[in-house]
């Protein structure tokens, strides 16, 4: 895989407001500080996507994401966080190399940040989510 932003704030050769790092993890305030403490979680060997990035990776991923939001939390009390994930160019995935966003909320956010989401419980009903469910779960096996 190519190098990406990301690596080059890894390697130094792009500075950034490190939080946390290990041998696996690096942990950086995102340049557009969406709320205060904004940050990303970016693993050291690069992959694409969730789709690509394989099991012992994603498992140093899944300690180093709450220590980091423990630690945004001990500094700064939001009254939530949000963890984002995005996985291709449909999903809005703007840089390609996996990444973690960990937005603090707070209860008077005047950031503009959000989402909606619509609901489909009114036209999807137990058949449709039974074979939806079906269709996942053979995945499995």
């Amino acid at each position: 895989m190519s190098e990406t932003i990301f690596s080059k704030i890894i390697s130094g050769e792009i500075p950034s407001f490190k939080i946390y790092e290990n041998d696996y993890v690096y942990a950086f305030l995102d340049i557009s500080q969406v709320t205060k403490g904004h940050t990303l979680l970016v693993p050291k060997k690069v992959s694409t996507n969730i789709f690509e990035t394989d099991e012992e990776t994603m498992k140093h991923i899944g300690v180093a994401l709450p220590k980091v939001a423990n630690a945004i939390k001990a500094a700064f009390n939001p009254d939530g966080l949000n963890i984002i994930q995005n996985n291709g160019e449909f999903a809005d995935q703007s840089v390609f190399h996996l990444h973690f966003h960990l937005i603090p909320r707070y209860e008077n956010d005047i950031d503009g940040f959000g989402y909606k989401w619509e609901t489909h419980e009114d036209t999807i009903n137990d058949d449709a989510k039974k074979e939806i469910a079906e269709q996942i779960q053979a995945q499995f096996d």
